[in-house]
């Protein structure tokens, strides 16, 4: 039947779940092209529902897909009496429809007969199916936070203004030689072999730390902001060299210490700022290099345990006194 759900034209039908699982496929994010937009696929949630529908008494609220736009007459509609129409896909089509949200509905059902119901969007866009997508999943339990924020990213019209400490953390997991290039959890599948050991939530969230520390004086940009928390964690890597490569037994890319860390980046610009001095690298790594290294950064030291906004604070507060001791050494001989 050809209707609409709200605004957007929709079919409503039922099929066997074998036919629905042959024509449609699930549009996983990859993190390494930018491809895609939907979390990994999860097999044992799909396990249970399979184990789930097989029983007599069970049901299942419609399956969403959406009709990709087709090139070459893939399929097609042939309208018949009053709404009903039909579906007619081409033989070497393979999977046209989308699983906007079923995917782990359909994931394990390809060999079972099971009539199930369906709605199904005509000829959306990538773009438009992704923003439907985060409307359905956006309170789901269990979808990656970090996700949503990558889609908000790609359906954001001026990212850098309407979300600066989101643009700011995609550029640093993009951005060649940054520390962080290709290392932030977007929520998607990885690279074999990527090692991911930040979320894009909490990186941007630490970033938001950062911006509202030097609202006193900000960057001229969110570019300038960028280039500026890029060049304070080069300038971490470059003196911290070996806690940055160990970073599973170190607490510099764990929460605690990416938000202390960015804090400290927040104090060293603003000195630099009324002191009328760049803030580049090279300052970055002048400050750190005082007393950076007289701090045990392992997952043994005093940061261990430290959680939530109250360790994070205490942890700020444990960095800064080391910095302040360092200082007194200086000047105190």
């Amino acid at each position: 039947m050809r209707g609409n759900s709200a605004h957007r034209p929709v079919l409503l039908g039922f099929a066997r779940a074998d036919l629905l699982f042959r024509f449609s496929f699930a549009d996983i994010l990859e993190e390494a092209t930018g491809l895609g937009y939907q979390r990994p696929f999860n097999e044992r949630h799909s396990q249970d529902f399979r184990r789930y529908i097989k029983e007599p008494a069970s049901s299942t609220i419609p399956l969403t897909l959406n009709l990709r736009p087709c090139a070459a007459g893939e399929w097609k509609l042939i309208e018949g009496d009053g709404a009903s129409v039909t579906l007619e896909i081409s033989p070497a089509a393979g999977k046209i429809m989308a699983q906007v949200d079923c995917q782990h509905r359909l994931g394990h059902l390809g060999d079972l007969p099971i009539l199930l119901p369906f709605m199904c969007f005509i000829g959306l866009s990538e773009r438009e199916e992704m923003e439907v997508f985060n409307v359905i999943n956006s309170k789901a339990r269990g979808l990656s936070t970090s996700l949503l924020d990558f889609h908000e990213a790609q359906l954001a019209q001026e990212l850098a203004i309407e979300r600066p400490e989101l643009f700011i953390a995609l550029r640093l997991n993009s951005t060649d030689g940054s520390p962080w290039q290709g290392r932030l959890n977007l929520g998607g599948s990885a690279t074999a072999g990527l090692k991911r050991i930040v979320s894009l939530r909490m990186m941007q969230q630490a970033i938001n730390d950062f911006l509202k520390a030097t609202r006193s004086n900000p960057p001229s940009s969110p570019d300038e902001a960028a280039q500026v928390i890029l060049d304070f964690w080069q300038a971490v890597a470059a003196v911290l060299p070996n806690e940055w490569k160990d970073t599973r037994r170190h607490m510099l890319t764990k929460g605690v210490g990416v938000y202390a860390l960015m804090h400290i980046a927040a104090d060293i610009f603003n000195e630099c700022r009324q002191a009328g001095r760049p803030c580049d690298r090279r300052a970055f790594i002048g400050a750190l290099s005082d007393f950076a290294n007289t701090i045990d950064w392992s997952t043994t030291g005093r940061l261990k345990g430290f959680g939530g906004q109250a360790g994070v604070k205490a942890a700020v507060e444990l960095v800064r006194e080391a910095r302040r001791l360092s200082r007194y050494k200086v000047v105190n001989g």
